[in-house]
């Protein structure tokens, strides 16, 4: 089974030249590519309009392995808590982007709590944005997607650990992209605001202080269930250092800056 794109044509170009023309346009803007291994990359999932740029720029400047585990937040609300697609190949307009069996394997057999199951990724958009970018830097890249949606963070921990560890000791090098929007439908001061409190845990490598900062806050980071999860698993993996390396809203193209949707890029090695 090959899993069909099911934003194209809306949050990016279903006419693969223009596609990857954007695309290739926003990476360019990455011009200083990471001398380190990226454990570890942040990137944002709206429309590519809103936040392409920062998306492209993060990943243009990523030390990306050629195998990626994605996890991403759950939107939909179907599906397992840790939800491992474990179907097959992801198409994108003009191609398509390979699906590790391998990974997706070892990644199953680590922890109870990751069910293989493909109803959280079906009609979900979160991770199926970044592999146009992903494939134009790497075309023979692998993936497993993981959507999140457990707000345990005891099983947050428990699951990332186990998945840095298996990372650690696999076969091959793996890096770990995590898909976030920040602040949503807040002005764009607050979302600032906001935001730069949850990052400044992410690029700290604290998981538990971001997941509680985002609580006790109520920042409305779509994607801190995953990024918790990843970050343990970046530590585990012996991730030492955070880098925010993009931040922007939707305000800043819209022009309207009472309602705007906050993206971060962060780089984690």
């Amino acid at each position: 089974m090959k899993r069909q794109p099911v934003v194209a044509g809306r949050f990016y170009d279903d006419q693969p030249e223009k596609l990857y023309t954007m695309v290739d346009a926003f990476l360019g803007l990455g011009k200083d590519k990471s001398l380190n291994r990226t454990l570890l990359a942040m990137v944002p999932h709206a429309g590519y309009v809103f936040s392409g740029a920062v998306c492209g720029k993060t990943l243009g400047m990523a030390n990306l392995e050629q195998t990626v585990l994605l996890l991403g937040p759950n939107h939909t609300g179907r599906g397992e808590l840790f939800s491992v697609w474990n179907e097959g190949d992801w198409n994108i307009p003009g191609g398509s982007v390979s699906f590790d069996s391998d990974l997706a394997n070892a990644i199953l057999v680590s922890d109870a709590n990751l069910k293989a199951d493909i109803a959280a990724h079906t009609d979900e958009h979160s991770l199926e944005g970044i592999l146009p970018f992903l494939h134009r830097l790497e075309p023979d890249t692998t993936i497993v997607p993981i959507s999140i949606s457990s707000s345990s963070l005891d099983s947050l921990r428990q699951v990332g650990q186990a998945i840095g560890q298996t990372l650690k000791t696999f076969d091959r090098p793996v890096s770990i992209v995590v898909s976030s929007d920040m602040s949503h439908y807040i002005s764009h001061d607050e979302a600032k605001k906001m935001d730069f409190m949850a990052l400044e845990a992410v690029v700290t490598l604290d998981p538990a202080v971001l997941f509680n900062t985002v609580r006790e806050n109520n920042i409305s980071m779509c994607g801190v269930l995953p990024m918790t999860t990843g970050l343990y698993a970046a530590l585990e993996m012996g991730a030492t250092k955070g880098e925010l390396v993009a931040y922007t809203t939707s305000g800043e193209v819209s022009g309207d800056f009472d309602q705007v949707v906050g993206y971060a890029g962060v780089l984690v090695s």
